[in-house]
């Protein structure tokens, strides 16, 4: 179940049954139901929750992602930038090269495959005539909660910025 801010912003990914006792607490408000599903008790009916927002807003500290290896490879979707590969092994790749000034930072490192890791050498991308298919950049934590998700669910998506 997608937990929704009061403001709409997206905020985690819990089970049903957290979600359930959120609702039935009055501390969230149902926003999209699973058609045609629906958990019973004794005594009441409630639509099987799929996303849910919270009662009062939440202040988030900001959600500062750590830079590193798998967060990289998570952010460029475990596929390299320059051939689209994800079928071999993988490195990390300094798009400015280290030798050069290029830094440890969200911006310049990228997925790589050996060989066009290989072929880039100490060069930078336009040097080695090889292309990027996305710049780099840093990734907020909506990024990663699609990717925790896997296939996300179609009620999800306008939440998600993916319409």
């Amino acid at each position: 179940m997608l937990v929704l801010n009061q403001n709409y912003e997206p905020m985690s990914v819990c089970n049903v049954k957290k979600a359930i006792v959120l609702l039935f607490l009055g501390k969230a408000e149902l926003i999209e139901a699973v058609n045609g599903k629906a958990l019973h008790s004794v005594s009441m009916t409630m639509p099987f929750p799929s996303v849910v927002r919270l009662s009062l807003y939440i202040r988030v500290p900001y959600k500062k992602i750590i830079l590193s290896r798998k967060n990289i490879l998570r952010r460029d979707g475990h596929r390299c930038q320059y051939c689209g590969r994800g079928d071999l092994p993988l490195t990390i790749d300094h798009v400015t090269p280290r030798s050069r000034g290029g830094e440890e930072t969200w911006e310049n490192l990228v997925c790589a495959c050996v060989q066009c890791n290989n072929k880039k050498g100490d060069r930078t991308p336009e040097e080695a005539l090889m292309q990027l298919i996305r710049k780099p950049i840093r990734p907020n934590h909506v990024t990663f909660i699609r990717h925790f998700v896997g296939n996300v669910d179609e009620r999800w998506k306008p939440y998600l910025f993916m319409n």
